[in-house]
């Protein structure tokens, strides 16, 4: 370490081991202001700079090491200096403590700060880049962040100097005059009638009301900086018009349809969306399909069964039928009943308030844009010519290609690689990266790479695709091996599993200035608001999260943000989001994984347990995998779970649970669960938790105790 570095740890250990020391927080209490204030006005009246240098200093020292106390002090300030001379020593102090505390974070405390408020500093680091200034000042007026944390956490931000100095000198002002007020007015009272006086219940109401109404006026100036330029209609035909008929769009029209509102839904296709028609609920199937084959090719009265006797339009045909029977209920006269309006057609935006469709325009309060999202087609040369395959037009086929390339390497290129391998085709799975499933677990990465190797999958890892060729009818990817080597891998038929784009086009997002990342979706806040307060976007196009419960999961926030968000708007909970990869044996997971953990600097423990330890799993031959629970360190608070196993995405549903309502191992344990299935997991796994957290000492009196009541004998 720097000796500049370490000259201000050996300052910053001083002043916190002089604050402990000499007890110095005793005289930061309201009970101490009133005891005292007597004696430090006759002081602030013989010694006047004195006095206000002295106050000075220490409150800046007090928030440049983000000390407890300030809200006191500057109570203090309205008792010894009044209102107008309080506001301003107050106001320069802190401003001054802020910049000297930021400076501190950015100079040496980044790593420690990044560790304890990293989730807060994303937040921070999102609103800054959508909002900049506009956000930095609000965050001054409604302190999502408190103040004390909020210095050192902007210090890990690339935030000028002279932003951060304007922006929490204009921000804090209004709250520190309240407070300062509030001092004045509490040292003043002299019995309890006192409170009832008008001035006192004047600033009582203040400090009430102050962060509504902070909240209020700048929800309204940003909107009236977003509405700019476009003229509000004068009455409204509709309370909420959802744009896009899948599960998202479904769940949002069908919540506010419940609570009474005018709803209509435009859908340009079908409804119930690419989830239901091309992608998760067709893929189980297809899995589901292969499973059987492969669990019939290895039982022993079947054994002499081959690939090639597998029906495989037989199999693509009951996918169809599956899917069709899933979507029945996903029909404009069901939702009719529930009070949605379907219109079939392609809706556009012409306006924050009016949506245009079939040559009419729908005059709405508010919108919810929910298209979804297509798939990702990569720009490789000669690709188009050899007619690849996606969610779109996979669920055509009905001629098995004996070769089949994948490119991708998440859950559906590998679901979608053991399922074609089982049903007899020779799949190759083709991956730019070094590994599988980076987002999982890394032991349930390499279970699965393992598995898909087991069922005959060739598995090429670190190929970077540059063409496609056809050479005497053949069709061949092209890929770089390294900078210099080529390798060419021939096929029947490619199917690109390389992820979505949200479905934008055509939506008119451009016309109304709304801003999207690179992979299409909109920009939208924690409320899943886009730049327009009115308008919203849930499922894929509102990013990075766009499975099919995700989307339902924000469809609830949605609908009601919507409606009421003008009286109270709710944050999008993403406490616990799970999410699986239906391979077998499957992965499911929800939280942290040890990885994620570590980025975050979070200090955590591990308590992993062979299926085979459960009687359920054992029971029904499934106890070839593992349950992985991440706690933090020292307490029995659930930070992530995987599961790799059969039936894992059931297993995980009790932790699921305990998580989105904090409940801990130790109140899993005391859980009474089914005894001879997979739902004993979550009460196996915190029993085996707590045993290895057993109080050695106390373990050993009881000993002692048992032993002395049968007379002390030893065995």
């Amino acid at each position: 370490m720097k000796a500049s570095r370490l000259i201000i740890l050996a300052l910053l250990i001083a002043a916190v081991a002089c604050f402990f020391i000499f007890d110095l927080g005793e005289y930061l209490t309201l009970e101490s202001i009133k005891a005292h204030s007597g004696a430090l006005h006759g002081q602030v009246q013989a010694n006047p700079w004195w006095a206000r240098g002295v106050f000075f200093f220490g409150y800046a020292a007090l928030t440049a090491l983000s000390f407890p106390g300030t809200v006191v002090l500057t109570l203090l300030a309205g008792a010894l200096f009044g209102l107008l001379e309080g506001t301003l020593l107050v106001s320069i102090a802190s401003n001054v403590g802020a910049v000297i505390a930021m400076l501190i974070s950015r100079f040496m405390l980044r790593d420690w700060v990044q560790k304890r408020f990293g989730k807060q500093i994303t937040g921070i680091n999102k609103g800054l880049a959508r909002d900049g200034t506009f956000y930095l000042v609000s965050l001054r007026l409604i302190p999502l962040v408190p103040f004390v944390l909020l210095n050192p956490a902007l210090g890990l931000t690339r935030v000028s100097m002279w932003t951060f100095w304007w922006t929490t000198q204009l921000g804090m002002l209004p709250g520190h005059a309240i407070y300062v007020n509030a001092g004045q007015q509490l040292v003043r009272l002299k019995s309890l009638s006192g409170i009832l006086s008008p001035s006192m219940i004047g600033t009582l109401v203040l400090l009430a009301v102050f962060p509504i109404l902070a909240t209020r006026l700048l929800t309204l100036y940003k909107a009236r900086k977003a509405y700019r330029g476009w003229r509000k209609p004068k009455r409204f035909e509709r309370n909420l018009v959802v744009i896009g008929g899948g599960t998202g769009g479904l769940a949002t029209a069908r919540i506010a349809a419940s609570l009474k509102a005018r709803v209509s839904l435009i859908e340009r296709q079908r409804l119930g969306g690419v989830a239901v028609h091309e992608g998760s609920v067709p893929a189980r199937a297809l899995s589901s399909s292969a499973g059987l084959v492969h669990a019939l090719r290895h039982d022993l009265r079947t054994a002499s069964q081959s690939a090639n006797e597998v029906d495989f339009a037989g199999v693509m045909t009951q996918v169809k039928r599956l899917v069709d029977k899933a979507v029945e209920n996903a029909s404009p006269e069901h939702y009719a009943d529930l009070g949605v309006e379907v219109i079939m057609g392609e809706g556009r935006l012409k306006s924050p308030w009016e949506v245009e469709v079939n040559g009419r325009t729908l005059a709405t309060r508010a919108i919810v844009i929910a298209t979804g999202s297509r798939p990702w087609i990569p720009p490789i040369p000669g690709l188009e010519a050899a007619e690849p395959l996606t969610c779109d037009n996979l669920w055509s086929l009905r001629e098995r290609p004996e070769r089949l390339l994948i490119l991708g390497a998440d859950a559906g290129a590998c679901e979608f690689a053991q399922a074609f391998q089982r049903l007899g085709c020779q799949v190759t799975l083709v991956c730019e990266r070094e590994g599988l499933l980076k987002e999982e677990d890394a032991e349930a990465a390499r279970a699965i790479t393992t598995a898909l190797a087991a069922d005959g999958v060739q598995i090429r890892l670190g190929l970077s695709p540059l063409r496609v060729e056809e050479v005497d009818g053949e069709h061949r990817l092209v890929c770089a091996v390294d900078d210099e080597e080529e390798e060419m891998l021939p096929f029947d038929r490619v199917l690109l599993a390389l992820g979505e784009r949200a479905d934008i086009d055509g939506l008119g997002t451009e016309t109304l200035g709304l801003c999207c990342a690179d992979d299409g979706s909109l920009e939208v806040d924690e409320y899943l608001a886009t730049r327009f307060p009115n308008i919203y976007a849930v499922g894929s196009v509102a990013g990075p999260y766009g499975a099919p419960h995700v989307a339902e999961h924000q469809g609830w926030y949605a609908a009601f943000n919507t409606l009421f968000g003008s009286f109270k708007r709710f944050v999008v909970s993403e406490r616990a989001i799970p999410h699986a990869v239906f391979t077998s044996p499957e992965v499911a997971s929800v939280g942290l994984t040890e990885a994620k953990a570590q980025a975050l600097g979070v200090e955590f423990e591990v308590t992993r347990l062979s299926l085979g330890a459960i009687a359920g799993a054992v029971a029904e031959g499934a106890d070839d995998g593992f349950v992985k629970v991440l706690t933090e360190r020292g307490k029995d608070r659930i930070l992530g779970v995987t599961i790799v196993g059969d039936q894992a995405s059931e297993t995980l549903a009790g932790f699921v649970l305990a998580m989105k309502h904090k409940l801990g191992l130790n109140k899993l344990a005391n859980t009474v669960q089914l005894g001879a299935t997979l739902g004993e997991a979550s009460r196996v796994v915190a029993v085996a938790w707590r045993q290895q957290r057993r109080p050695a000492r106390a373990i050993g009196w009881a000993e002692r105790l048992h032993r002395w009541r049968l007379g002390g004998q030893r065995s």
